[in-house]
Formats: C-alpha cells, sequence, structure tokens
C-alpha cells in the first residue's frame, strides 16, 4: 500500500473535524494480517475538551450485529438447533404468528403467518422492524418504544413484548432492516443458558482477547467513554421526523451521565461499547476465518457466513427501510452485507466484501481479496448524515497498489 496515498485517509478525516462533521475519529487499517495504519484526530468530549485517541471507547450499535451472528453460529456448530427451526421453539411467545395484510391501512388488518426462522432473523428477512423505519409496524414500536436502548432491560421482556405485533410481511419476502437479531440474542440465551453478556465474554470477548468491549462501559475505559452527538434537531435516531438543527453537533448522550454506564439490556443488535483495537480483533478473526488467537467458528462457517443469502441484492428484495450500507449490488450474508457486484454499489470494493456499521457513523468491512480489515470508529448519529462510508473505501482502495 502506497504510503502518501495512505495520508490521504487522515487529511480526510481532519477534515471530517475541522468541518464540524465529526467531533473526531479513528482508523485503522490491516493488510495480511499487519497494521499499515492508523490515525486519530479530534475530540471525543468537545464540552471537556477531550481528544479522540486510539483507545476511545465508543457506541458500536449495530456492529454489535455480527458479534450475535457469530455466537448464533457457535451454537449451530454444536449441533443445538438448525437455521431453519421456527424462533418458536426456543422463545414460545412467536408462536401463532399473524402478518400485516397488504395495503393494510391500521395494525389490525393481519392474517396468519409462518413464524420467522432463525435464518429469516439473521437475514433481516423475517417481517420484524424498528421503530426509526416507515410503515405502520414501525409506528407502532415507536409508539411502544422498542429500541432495546441500554436502560430498557431485561431483554426477555423486551422481545416477548416484540413478539405481541404482527409481522410487516410474510417472512422470506423482503428484506427490511430489524430488531431480528436482538431476538437472537434471546436465543442465544435461552440455548446457553447463559445472560447474553456472560456468553459474549465468556466465549467471544474474553477468548479473542477484547477486554475493553462489554455491554456497560467498562471500568478500565471510563475515563476514555465518548461523548455522542447529532446533527440533527430532535432525536438522534427518530429518521422518520429527523430535521436539521442549528447545531451540527449537538451532545445527545453525556459519556458521564450515559445509561451505558450501567446497561440494564442486552441488546444483540445494537448494545455494545468498545475500542478500535478490540473490534479489528473481531474483524481480522472473521478474515482469518474464525481463528485470532483462539478458534470461534470453522473456516467453512465463516464462508458460510459471507456468503449472500438472498435470493439477489438487497434491492431486489423490496426493501423500505432504513440500511447502513448500499442496497444495489449488494447482498446479505449472516451478520453483515456482502458485495455481490462492486460495480452496481458504486463504491471501490471487492466481490465477498463482507461489512456492516452502526448508528453513530462507526463501520468495519473486510475483504477475503486484497486480505484487508478496516475498522473505523466517530460517534455521530445518524450514519446517514455523511457519505463517509462509501468515501473512506474509495481513499483505502485507492492506496492499494498491489
Amino acid at each position: 500500500m502506497d504510503s502518501v496515498r495512505l495520508a490521504r485517509i487522515g487529511a480526510w478525516m481532519e477534515r471530517y473535524v475541522e468541518t464540524r462533521k465529526y467531533p473526531g475519529c479513528s482508523v485503522v487499517i490491516a493488510r495480511n494480517g499487519k497494521e499499515v495504519y492508523h490515525h486519530a484526530t479530534g475530540q471525543r468530549d468537545i464540552e471537556r475538551n477531550l481528544p479522540f485517541t486510539r483507545d476511545t471507547a465508543v457506541r458500536i450499535y449495530s456492529m454489535t450485529k455480527p458479534v450475535t451472528s457469530v455466537a448464533i453460529m457457535m451454537l449451530a456448530e454444536r449441533g443445538l438447533f438448525h437455521l431453519d427451526a421456527p424462533v418458536s421453539d426456543f422463545i414460545p411467545a412467536f408462536k401463532d404468528m399473524t402478518c400485516l395484510l397488504p395495503g393494510a391501512m391500521n395494525i389490525a388488518q393481519v392474517k396468519a403467518c409462518q413464524t420467522p426462522t432463525l435464518h429469516h432473523l439473521l437475514t433481516h428477512t423475517s417481517g420484524l422492524s424498528y421503530p426509526f423505519n416507515p410503515g405502520l409496524l414501525p409506528a407502532v414500536m415507536n409508539d411502544d418504544d422498542m429500541l432495546f436502548r441500554p436502560d430498557q432491560g431485561p431483554l426477555e421482556a423486551m422481545v416477548n413484548k416484540v413478539a405481541e405485533l404482527p409481522l410487516a410481511f410474510e417472512p422470506g419476502t423482503r428484506w427490511e432492516y430489524s430488531v431480528s437479531i436482538d431476538i437472537l440474542g434471546r436465543v442465544v440465551e435461552v440455548v446457553s443458558g447463559k445472560s447474553l453478556a456472560e456468553f459474549f465474554a465468556e466465549e467471544i470477548l474474553g477468548p479473542l482477547g477484547m477486554h475493553e468491549t462489554a455491554f456497560s462501559v467498562p471500568q478500565t475505559a471510563r475515563d476514555r467513554f465518548a461523548a455522542l452527538y447529532t446533527p440533527l434537531a430532535g432525536d438522534a435516531m427518530a429518521l422518520n421526523s429527523a430535521q436539521k438543527g442549528a447545531e451540527t453537533l449537538r451532545c445527545v448522550d453525556d459519556p458521564l451521565k450515559s445509561p451505558f454506564l450501567d446497561a440494564t439490556m442486552h441488546s444483540g443488535g445494537g448494545g455494545l461499547i468498545g475500542t478500535i483495537d478490540d473490534y479489528m480483533k473481531f474483524a481480522e478473526m472473521l478474515r482469518r476465518g474464525g481463528e485470532f488467537g483462539a478458534r470461534l467458528l470453522s473456516p467453512q462457517t465463516v464462508a458460510f457466513m459471507r456468503r449472500n443469502h438472498l435470493k439477489g441484492d438487497i434491492a431486489s428484495m423490496g426493501p423500505a427501510s432504513f440500511a447502513e450500507q448500499p442496497m444495489e449490488g449488494m447482498g446479505f450474508g449472516l451478520g453483515g452485507s456482502v458485495v455481490i457486484e462492486p460495480g452496481r454499489t458504486r463504491v471501490p470494493g471487492s466481490v465477498g466484501d463482507f461489512s456492516w456499521g452502526g448508528m453513530a457513523s462507526t463501520f468495519f468491512w473486510t475483504d477475503p481479496v486484497l486480505d484487508l480489515s478496516v475498522v473505523f470508529f466517530t460517534q455521530l448519529s445518524p450514519s446517514s448524515s455523511y457519505p463517509a462510508r462509501a468515501e473512506l473505501k474509495a481513499l483505502v482502495h485507492g492506496a492499494v497498489i498491489a
């Protein structure tokens, strides 16, 4: 990789900070298992004038989803279930499901339907949704505050509450970003007999050496926990009513008062706090086929996860939801998106790139063709505020010369 071209990444990051788009940010890039670039700039806490450093702890939100998906596949490798099992086998509240009729005008217009399977949940084709998506089901979820926030525990109660609602569509017929992975977090608890926090700590985070990643900010990282900012005038996650505010960096979660300091909800869809070096260990585990110091999965299982599990790309599945990635030319595996045609994504990349991001604009991808892993951290919600992910991929690919 060309060092001069890599240096463009730091300049790009500094422009984001100088123009008050991001408070601060950091990036780590590894090629063939060796670090080739790191840069950090800006502030993790503007109000207290604290720098955004390499060891800053951040909310990774939906970058928790790949971790939960790995947990599910670890249990599947042990023969404890198969992916076509209905979720009601583990969570009885999901028996006798209904879904909204096509063109339904209210939440009561439903018909009986199939119960989602574990595979439907893993691939966001379950019929579940998120409160910040458009539509009838998201509106009800929003009214009932079903966002799996860190202060909304315990997990079991919220999952059973979701099960009381109809699905937005017949499982398997569409793709819609959803709380599906939170439901899978509860499946991990039921099957393993451990809380999700215990399973993560004992079987994923601990073995990988991710000692500063958890659902509550680790004691060792509390003096390095970042504030969360938004350019919106209202709720940083209320995408249906999003309006730009006069202040581009308005603090919406003070690190000294954050509910993440003592989380009661173990959200497998968006609850983890961590550092960039910790997450690079997870990304490298995926790139290396399931092993980084300890083996979590077989290479065959990781290769299976990294395949496209949809009939085509996400765009062909009629999504009406927010998503962390482009939808054209992009498929979805188990835990993240998969590039199936780089040209159609309009973002430089390789076939097989596996990636996902979080609502606070964090992002990672691993590239099996270039043996590349990239992790980018900042703290600005929503992640759709700026085209940083596409720009970062172009910058990284522009630095690869052999």
